[in-house]
């Protein structure tokens, strides 16, 4: 049985520091952060779609938004892992 809250806030604390490395990365080095983005999306530019300079309003609440999203897709995640664990 997973702990339905250790692993989505486990899934939560991830996706924050990834979206933290890549928004430092986009600031340190924006042709890095270019390639890597877009390596995600096998190659495709997705990245000459994002907004280049981004109000700190948005960069706060696209953090809240996945962090919450995370955790909550977390918690879904563990609660239908442990039903299927015991059907199976």
């Amino acid at each position: 049985m997973l702990n339905k809250v250790a692993f989505a806030t486990a899934l939560a604390f991830l996706t924050a520091a990834m979206y933290l490395i890549f928004a430092l990365l986009a600031i340190m080095s924006p042709k890095a952060f270019q390639v890597i983005f877009n390596a995600q999306f096998f190659g495709a530019d997705v990245a000459s779609l994002l907004p280049r300079v981004v109000p700190h309003e948005g960069f706060i609440g696209t953090f809240l938004i996945l962090v919450i999203s995370a955790w909550l897709i977390g918690y879904a995640w563990a609660w239908l892992y442990n039903r299927l664990a015991a059907v199976f």
